[in-house]
């Protein structure tokens, strides 16, 4: 039957729609191959039902063009739908002409898609894992994430990590040449046989992953993430068959299509997924099982989510049988958060959440007090002005 010929529920329609874009600094400043970050920035949304249900949601804003498409596009379109029509919110926005433009559409269709989400949990009374297929495991893993570029620094990061009982870490490479394994060696010596692994951001081109991967080879990496340009799937497809060193795809994995590529082409042996990069939680739900049917592991990249965000991710790792491995967190550089209420780290994992919905209630006090009126510190270097990032680099 034509889904709009069935009779809806009109009290679950959406018929107010609210947000605030946000930034929360960091506790201390973050360096990466494509700049510093010194905080996030973040669009929070709360939707209203016309018999007064209450959803929120969260997304990633990294460019301008995140808060604009949610105005001007996202929330228009959405007034009036019904809160548990998350893929015909989705595929409206991409009709809209967007499927032009999708990675321009994602970031801003998530943040009404995760209120949608948990609009539909609280009205059911459910938590959101428990709508996703149930609770495959009641405890996430987050891995220690590494952002400084010194062995010296690096070791003291992860013993900081170890001691607050960490058994995944993360370090950002991708900077020189000369730093990759120094980098790598220095996590290694701090945490032993534990899990370990590296994020390229894109930085090689495809002679030097195949050097540094042999150099890697060695410390028995989890994976080495995004070695080559976001683009470039046969690339990794080549690169996964020429070395034992497990590749990991992220920035190319974005939206559906993008990791059905992947696995056609066979360039990945974990793929990271983010339900703001691929324009909401169910559309992440259907990552994974493509990854699922052919064996691929999947996990979450981090973008420095807040409390509504940090709960859909947890709930997503809760109910996924193939995100096995350790999901992405930058919750430990957060200088604050928007609810008293959200996951928080214990000893290196997130307990999940069992209330209604995502089981998240932010606070408007805290989002009027970090309200900002536009995205700063996401890329580039105020330090160094005349510098900006090269993909591939080296």
């Amino acid at each position: 039957m034509d889904m709009t010929s069935t009779p809806r529920d009109p009290a679950a329609e959406i018929a107010r729609i609210d947000h605030w874009l946000v930034r929360m600094p960091f506790a201390e400043t973050i360096h990466w191959g494509s700049g510093a970050r010194s905080g996030t920035t973040r669009l929070v949304v709360r939707l209203e039902t016309r018999d007064g249900g209450v959803g929120w949601g969260e997304t990633i804003s990294l460019l301008d063009a995140v808060p604009a498409v949610f105005a001007r596009a996202v929330a228009p379109l959405a007034a009036g739908m019904n809160v548990a029509d998350a893929e015909r919110l989705h595929r409206k926005v991409l009709g809209a002409g967007y499927y032009h433009h999708k990675r321009a559409a994602v970031m801003a269709i998530a943040a009404l898609e995760m209120a949608m989400w948990d609009a539909l949990g609280r009205r059911a009374g459910l938590p959101l894992h428990a709508l996703w297929g149930g609770l495959w495991r009641d405890r996430v893993e987050a891995s220690g994430y590494i952002f400084v570029s010194r062995p010296s620094d690096v070791r003291d990061a992860a013993k900081r990590f170890l001691d607050a009982g960490f058994s995944t870490f993360k370090i950002k490479i991708g900077v020189s040449m000369e730093s990759d394994v120094p980098l790598v060696d220095a996590v290694r010596s701090v945490v032993g046989e534990r899990d370990v692994r590296a994020d390229v951001n894109g930085a090689w081109t495809p002679g030097t992953a195949k050097r540094q991967l042999a150099r890697l080879a060695p410390y028995n990496l989890a994976y080495v993430e995004q070695p080559l340009e976001l683009d470039d799937l046969q690339g990794h497809a080549d690169l996964r068959r020429a070395t034992p060193v497990p590749i990991a795809l992220d920035e190319s994995a974005y939206t559906l299509s993008d990791v059905g590529n992947i696995v056609r082409l066979g360039a990945a042996d974990v793929v990271l997924l983010d339900p703001h990069e691929a324009g909401g939680c169910w559309q992440v739900v259907k990552q994974a099982a493509i990854c699922e049917a052919v064996g691929i592991p999947v996990t979450l990249h981090s973008g420095g989510e807040l409390a509504l965000s940090q709960a859909a991710y947890v709930h997503l790792a809760a109910a996924l049988p193939n995100m096995t491995l350790a999901i992405d967190t930058e919750q430990t550089y957060l200088a604050g958060d928007i609810a008293p209420n959200g996951p928080r780290l214990d000893r290196g994992a997130f307990p999940v959440p069992q209330a209604p919905g995502l089981g998240v209630d932010p606070d408007v006090g805290l989002l009027e007090r970090y309200r900002v009126d536009g995205i700063s510190g996401a890329y580039l270097d105020p330090a160094r002005p005349d510098w900006f990032p090269v993909k591939p680099l080296y």
